[in-house]
């Protein structure tokens, strides 16, 4: 059963870090490209950061380039994002999903984690 667990979320303050952890298991992880997206309340789903399995390509959203970076642990199955000098306006729901195609991923029910809570104080 595919299993994908977001960790690491919380309120921080604008100019913060936060690095959010998503760990995977019921599938071959190094196969797997992975994905992280947001979404605010009243706003659309954001693709934020996808890793690709097959050469560790990254692709960042414009609205977070220069600031996040997301990272691969193939030993513990586990994605990284780390998110530097946040805004308020990165406050959202983050989660992660995972595809056998390269990126971009496109989150499909059970393939997705449930989410974590970033909040961005001003």
């Amino acid at each position: 059963q595919v299993q994908l667990v977001e960790s690491g979320g919380g309120l921080v303050q604008s100019g913060g870090s936060l690095r959010l952890s998503c760990a995977t298991s019921g599938f071959t992880f190094r196969y797997w490209s992975i994905g992280w997206f947001r979404q605010a309340p009243g706003k659309k789903r954001e693709a934020v950061a996808c890793i690709s399995a097959s050469d560790g390509n990254t692709d960042y959203a414009d609205s977070v380039k220069g600031r996040f970076m997301i990272f691969r642990d193939n030993a513990r199955s586990t994605v990284h994002l780390q998110m530097n000098s946040l805004k308020s306006e990165d406050t959202a729901v983050y989660y992660c999903a995972t595809d056998l195609s390269g990126c971009p991923v496109f989150p499909k029910d059970g393939f997705r984690g449930q989410g974590t809570q970033v909040t961005v104080s001003s």
